[in-house]
């Protein structure tokens, strides 16, 4: 039975850069993980992220983005573009080359790094002295390694609509609208967050008609609202996405003539089919097979694996990472515990604040933000200034032909800390960064605005949002 200093169950972006880590740190590191390719006829690391998450996102909406911008911007540059049309299974083919390249770039990570990779599903199956027993399934031959540390990353799963049943053929999970080869005509979204917007930002681009329906009687709750406010502005009025809020879905029937959808808006009932349904209303924790119970590894009410704010468990040298514990279910957090685990346990201190980490959303125009909004800020009693600046004006954005969008920058009435960034705009998911570095550093409004931006560049509408926090806009 092989032996390890750590063992890491999930080769997601959370659980593959721990074993890095660790194995980095002078541990013998082994890393379990049961993910396959599309066709399923090999292994393929890097998690719901890599294979059908972030990493794929990210290149159907750049394809998308190209497509529309053939068809509706290249004339405004002198660029005329005739008869041009869409390929939909090309677009999917692209995609599908850049996930195997990442992919196959973690195994050659870990063969760098002398992480030993196990494929399969890994359990816990009980200790032998100070050692976890760790089982290893791969598809019925089991094997079993032993291991003083173990970091659970398993990550999460689509949270599951109890009226309807995803088959990925015509009711679609992540995976499923990533997949699609054919324009659906009518697409419907069950779900306004992430994953549903850009979904549906994708295929709307490309042709279908579109409508979101989502529960929340507010659109994008977590973010700031006045940059939300201006999405739902674009996303609609410009775009043409239909977006319901404040929706309860009573019913949904899958048939041959596509799906339709009955639900409640506004009191009045309505009945919608749709050749694709795509549901998108979040993710649960995965800890589906770990045998958690047999180990007595604790879990919140919610399925959540119970930690500490260092990420250890109730269970002496287990830890726990990403999207299967508390916190926001980024990528990049899991990525940041995973180090901070692996530090940890080779008795480092390193540092994680949850008040820190960037969101984004990769729509046209993208969202991102970091910190408190400035409902927070208010429900919270925090006295604040805020300062705005938007990209109208910016010569960076003007000579891009992407114009639209706001920087808003909130900070400390009395100190001029800052306490929070909020953009919607040209690749803010690049500029948030500033306000990340900005906040860790614990730096003021004044510090921004007193630091010199190139010009001309997108980032100067937040050297401007930061002036206007002390009144001092020098553009607006």
């Amino acid at each position: 039975m092989s032996q390890f200093d750590v063992v890491v169950i999930g080769a997601g972006p959370g659980g593959y850069i721990a074993a890095i880590r660790a194995a980095q740190l002078g541990f013998k590191t082994a890393c379990i993980d049961a993910g396959v390719n599309k066709a399923g006829d090999a292994p393929a690391l890097g998690g719901t992220c890599l294979n059908v998450g972030c990493i794929p996102s990210k290149a159907l909406l750049q394809s998308s983005e190209h497509f529309h911008a053939a068809q509706h911007d290249f004339a405004e540059h002198g660029v005329q573009v005739a008869g041009v049309s869409f390929d939909a299974a090309k677009m999917i083919e692209r995609k599908d080359g850049i996930v195997s390249k990442l992919t196959g770039g973690i195994a050659f990570l870990f063969k760098k790094n002398k992480v030993e990779s196990l494929h399969g599903k890994g359990s816990f199956k009980g200790k032998n002295g100070d050692l976890w027993q760790i089982e290893v399934d791969n598809r019925g031959e089991r094997s079993m390694v032993e291991a003083k540390h173990v970091i659970v990353a398993t990550g999460s799963v689509p949270r599951p609509l109890p009226l309807v049943e995803v088959d990925n053929v015509n009711v679609l999970d992540n995976e499923g609208a990533l997949n699609l080869t054919e324009v659906p005509k009518k697409l419907g979204v069950i779900g306004s967050g992430v994953i549903g917007l850009e979904m549906g930002s994708v295929w709307k681009r490309v042709g279908a008609e579109v409508t979101i329906l989502e529960a929340a009687p507010v659109f994008m709750g977590a973010a700031d609202q006045q940059i939300a406010k201006e999405a739902f502005k674009i996303f609609t009025k410009e775009q043409g996405l239909n977006i319901e809020l404040g929706v309860k879905i009573n019913e949904i029937n899958n048939n041959a003539d596509g799906v339709t959808v009955k639900y409640e808006l506004g009191g009045e009932v309505k009945t919608e089919t749709f050749d694709k349904l795509i549901v998108a209303i979040g993710r649960v924790p995965n800890t589906e097979g770990l045998n958690a119970e047999a180990v007595g590894l604790a879990k919140d009410e919610r399925g959540f694996i119970q930690v500490n704010e260092v990420c250890q468990t109730n269970l002496p040298n287990v830890w726990a990472i990403g999207d299967v514990v508390r916190g926001p279910m980024l990528a990049h957090k899991a990525s940041d515990e995973g180090v901070a685990v692996a530090e940890r346990i080779a008795g480092q201190q390193p540092h994680l604040d949850f008040n820190t980490i960037p969101w984004v959303i990769y729509t046209d125009p993208e969202i991102a933000w970091v910190g408190k909004t400035e409902e927070q800020l208010k429900a919270e009693g925090v006295a604040y200034k805020k300062g705005t600046s938007g990209f109208a004006a910016n010569g960076r954005a003007l000579g891009l032909g992407k114009a639209k969008g706001t920087v808003k920058v909130l900070a400390d009435a009395e100190t001029d800390r800052i306490l929070g960034v909020h953009m919607i705009g040209p690749m803010v998911s690049e500029l948030v960064a500033e306000g990340v570095m900005g906040m860790e550093f614990k730096a003021s409004s004044e510090d921004i605005a007193r630091i010199v931006h190139a010009h001309p560049t997108l980032s100067e509408v937040l050297h401007e949002a930061a002036l206007a926090a002390d009144k001092r806009a020098l553009h607006g």
